[in-house]
């Protein structure tokens, strides 16, 4: 009857609605050292995914595999997103947060790198939710080395030299930093998943072998450009410290002149370089002493 149907409309109506299903994609950010760097929050949101990738280009958790990160994390498999795929687009990904929670691990924060935030913005320009989950970086951890972190000037990229490749934009970064008075960090290039100009032409599939840049190796390209350039911010007596592994426990810190640091031998990757600013804080100073360049390190140079 008409009247027991009205009731059944009004029973439907006073149904709570089904919950919206909003589908994410996570950045999260899986700190420095090892697989027990990530978050509680971010390993939850880790193991809720359907899909997750690696960032494998920016950076790496050197001695540790896509196998390591599934054991540690309780996850099936872990796809290796390379330069290729963040910078064309990451397409497949992206449709796939749309009706799937997708998780993007990077090494470090999730968004210290202009690649990641470009990939934040497509996310966002497509409608898609994106949570992020911040972690520990080198940007943050650099201050372990006794450097005051507000007198970090802009951050700066040293790429290998090749044989017709030999760019000096980044000595002139560290000469503005110098002349404001502030310290440069800079990140040392690593290259992974390379090809030769050869097998890319020719759309073969093989790979060198990975290249991580050195302290030693990076204050040879400043020092031959200091030759040339004669400014006086990267002379033999410019104060400069070298870090590898930061974060990690066999983490390597050395302190002192440029001569010095790279003649120290700070073991395997990951290695980064700060200049000092001309003026150091008496803080700072103490603070560096305890990382000055030892006779064991010149030993093993």
């Amino acid at each position: 009857c008409m009247r027991c149907g009205a009731q059944v409309v009004a029973a439907r109506r006073s149904l709570p609605a089904p919950p919206l299903v909003a589908m994410v994609l996570w950045m999260i950010g899986l700190g420095l050292g090892d697989v027990g760097d990530i978050t509680v929050r971010g390993r939850e949101a880790l193991q809720k995914c359907t899909l997750v990738y690696l960032e494998a280009y920016t950076s790496i958790l050197p001695g540790l595999g896509r196998e390591d990160l599934c054991a540690a994390y309780g996850v099936e498999e872990i796809l290796e997103a390379d330069r290729h795929l963040v910078e064309s687009g990451c397409e497949v990904m992206l449709e796939r947060s749309k009706t799937e929670d997708v998780a993007f691990l990077v090494v470090g924060d999730a968004l210290c790198a202009t690649t990641h935030c470009d990939l934040w913005l497509r996310a966002r320009q497509r409608g898609i939710k994106v949570n992020v989950i911040h972690n520990a970086s080198v940007m943050n951890a650099i201050a372990a080395c006794g450097l005051q972190l507000y007198r970090f000037g802009e951050t700066i990229s040293i790429p290998f030299w090749t044989d017709d490749w030999r760019p000096a934009s980044f000595y002139d970064k560290i000469v503005a930093n110098s002349k404001a008075g502030l310290h440069s960090l800079c990140l040392l290039d690593i290259k992974t998943k390379e090809q030769t100009v050869e097998n890319l032409m020719r759309g073969r599939p093989i790979y060198e072998p990975p290249r991580f840049m050195t302290v030693a190796q990076s204050l040879e390209q400043l020092t031959a450009i200091e030759q040339e350039r004669k400014e006086g911010v990267c002379g033999p007596e410019a104060l400069v410290v070298g870090v590898a592994r930061l974060g990690r426990e066999d983490q390597a810190i050395v302190f002192g002149t440029i001569e010095e640091v790279s003649q120290a031998e700070l073991g395997g990757p990951l290695h980064s370089l700060v200049v000092c600013a001309g003026d150091l804080h008496e803080l700072e100073q103490e603070f560096l002493e305890f990382h000055r360049v030892g006779p064991a390190q010149k030993a093993a140079a």
